[in-house]
């Protein structure tokens, strides 16, 4: 973990990588609406971490979707370790039912070590969910439903995407994040 502002690297990444990459095709229009609100979690624990997305995730729910679409909580001090993380996911998604939010609010998930079944860990492929730190991404259910209008056959994208990264491969994906 380096000792960058996690906020920063978070930024450049979307910057970089998710909009410069065109990784998601919806990303940039929120981004240059200034739609996108990252939170820097200070929580240590997972349980902290679940309390802190509790409140987002209601946050977001109450927040005109025109002032922020989606949010980023950026996480570095809790759920490190990717199996760890992976696990915690099936607690995101139980917040997101145990408050109501089913159909409203999705969460989605990226982490510096993120791996696919059945890929070797060094796969570009991966990279697709690979961000500086762990991070949960909030979307709300109807803007995920307007892109997917938007753009009706969303493997192009996956595909893509792959391809993309398998181009740049792991030592370019990795000198694109450099500050």
């Amino acid at each position: 973990m380096n000792s960058e502002d996690p906020i920063v690297a978070t930024r450049r990444w979307l910057e970089r990588a998710v909009i410069g990459l065109n990784l998601c095709p919806f990303a940039k229009a929120v981004y240059a609406k200034q739609q996108v609100r990252f939170v820097l979690s200070e929580a240590t624990t997972p349980e902290a971490l679940l309390e802190e997305l509790a409140f987002e995730l209601v946050r977001l729910a109450q927040t005109d979707p025109e002032q922020t679409d989606t949010t980023l909580l950026i996480h570095p001090h809790v759920l490190n370790d990717f199996l760890d993380y992976n696990d915690f996911l099936d607690q995101a998604d139980a917040a997101v039912e145990a408050l109501g939010l089913e159909g409203e609010i999705q969460v989605a998930s990226f982490h510096p070590d993120y791996q696919f079944a059945g890929t070797e860990p060094d796969d570009a492929s991966n990279c697709t969910n690979r961000s500086p730190y762990p991070t949960l991404h909030l979307l709300r259910e109807d803007s995920v439903e307007r892109a997917v209008e938007a753009f009706p056959d969303p493997d192009v994208i996956v595909e893509r995407n792959i391809e993309t990264l398998e181009k740049l491969g792991i030592e370019g994906w990795r000198k694109l994040l450099e500050p």
